[in-house]
């Protein structure tokens, strides 16, 4: 058969198990899992591997999941990848009433196209010279970082992004290119490929004052939330130094704020991240915030407890890749309905794979709302499940068809900005712990 033949037998395979993908993708949206916690979701991906009798690796970073739809092929191994986790967003019409968490950011679909792909491609793999991955992460929104210390702790992650930690334990070790679609915030049958993303690295961060009676003594005490309050003006009169062309962003949320209205709070935690276009212009803004983190402490004299924590690394999305999706994306949207889209300033631990082999993160419409708000919603169960699907699916054949020739040339012309090892090394260094007066870094 020829390429054409095996693109249509995927696209129609696909739409014969349409049902089936959709009931999928709106059954993970309404059980939402925190990240390290997707037991629910990875298990209904597990039912889908046993359905379509495919090998599968399960339990990877707590609960990754694996599928191999042709693991002994020789060739190229292309990776579809589907996030499993939710975010805490209480107002969201569909979170979850116990803990507050909704898929407001569109992982749900990511996984119902992934499976999706996987679908359509089981239909034609034997005409195809490589293998096919697909692989449910856990953990890519970066929230409630107390938890994912004490899993540190506990020896159960080692970083607190699950790419990242998949990368550390060699599970990418088997996948030459990486390919995943995500949720876009347009109700349009439309879909966008970025070039690149900000990189990150999370804070957590504890003011440590003197309690004391705020009525009849507050002079005996160390307001701690005084000091949090100096460290935030002192950010902000950083923020003229931070280059236009560096994508800046310092953000923040308080987790505790003291613990009786009638006490100088003793205690101030908080979780920020700093953001930036390149991991240089990271490191400079975090050295500035740590600064300014000190002179709060000072200024009144309490200790400030800096924790920082790797983030992740600035999307740099291949352009060869790029465009051979979106060649499949405008022949199923149409013309004129593929756009290229410049820096963004949000971030994803996809940017990280991208850093040390060739992948792509476009995004595709069906949504309403802003992502991580209450108003996010799906409108277009077509667009968000199924249509991504097929074109990840034709890229897919045209990566493997033909002795693999195009996934071969996108692997040899790719350049990655860090091998493994190196990458490691930059998540390693980024992690250090100050205890402030004080100043002895504690890796």
């Amino acid at each position: 058969m020829n390429k054409e033949d095996l693109k249509k037998i995927a696209v129609e395979e696909i739409d014969k198990n349409r049902d089936e993908i959709v009931q999928l993708g709106n059954s993970i949206l309404m059980e939402p899992e925190e990240g390290f916690r997707e037991f629910k979701t990875s298990k209904k991906i597990e039912d889908f591997f046993k359905k379509m009798e495919i090998e599968f690796k399960s339990g990877l970073a707590i609960t990754g999941i694996k599928g191999y739809l042709s693991k002994e092929r020789k060739g190229p191994s292309i990776g579809i990848i589907g996030e499993l986790d939710a975010l805490f967003n209480p107002e969201h019409p569909l979170a979850d009433r116990k803990n507050g968490l909704a898929h407001a950011c569109g992982h749900f679909a990511q996984i119902a196209s992934m499976i999706g792909t996987g679908i359509g491609l089981a239909k034609v793999i034997n005409y195809l010279d490589g293998n096919v991955v697909l692989f449910g992460v856990p953990a890519e929104e970066y929230i409630n970082l107390e938890f994912r210390e004490r899993l540190r702790k506990e020896e159960k992650i080692k970083f607190f992004g699950g790419k990242q930690e998949l990368i550390r334990i060699g599970e990418f070790d088997d996948i030459d290119i990486a390919i995943m679609t995500h949720a876009q915030s347009s109700p349009e049958r439309k879909a966008f490929i970025p070039e690149s993303s900000n990189s990150f690295v999370g804070k957590n961060i504890k003011f440590i004052g003197k309690a004391s009676h705020a009525g009849y003594a507050p002079f005996s005490g160390i307001n701690a939330l005084n000091a949090f309050n100096v460290a935030l003006s002192a950010i902000h009169a950083q923020r003229e130094t931070f280059r236009d062309e560096d994508a800046v962003r310092v953000h923040l949320i308080v987790t505790k704020g003291g613990d009786s209205v009638n006490i100088v709070p003793s205690e101030i935690k908080v979780e920020m991240y700093v953001r930036a276009k390149t991991i240089e212009a990271v490191e400079d803004a975090a050295l500035k915030v740590d600064r300014a983190l000190k002179g709060g402490a000072l200024s009144v004299g309490c200790k400030v407890e800096i924790t920082q924590i790797a983030g992740y690394l600035q999307l740099n999305s291949d352009k060869n890749l790029s465009q051979l999706w979106a060649n499949n994306a405008t022949a199923i949207l149409g013309e004129g309905n593929v756009q290229s889209v410049p820096h963004f300033g949000g971030s994803t631990d996809m940017g990280d794979i991208t850093n040390i082999k060739p992948g792509i993160h476009p995004s595709t419409g069906g949504f309403e709302g802003e992502p991580h708000t209450k108003d996010f919603k799906i409108v277009d169960e077509e667009m968000a499940y199924i249509l991504p699907a097929k074109i990840n699916a034709l890229t897919v054949i045209d990566l493997l068809f033909n002795n693999a020739e195009k996934g071969k040339d996108i692997i040899v012309s790719f350049r990655p900005k860090f091998t493994k090892e190196e990458y490691l090394k930059l998540l390693d260094s980024l992690n250090y712990q100050v205890l402030w007066p004080s100043d002895e870094k504690q890796v």
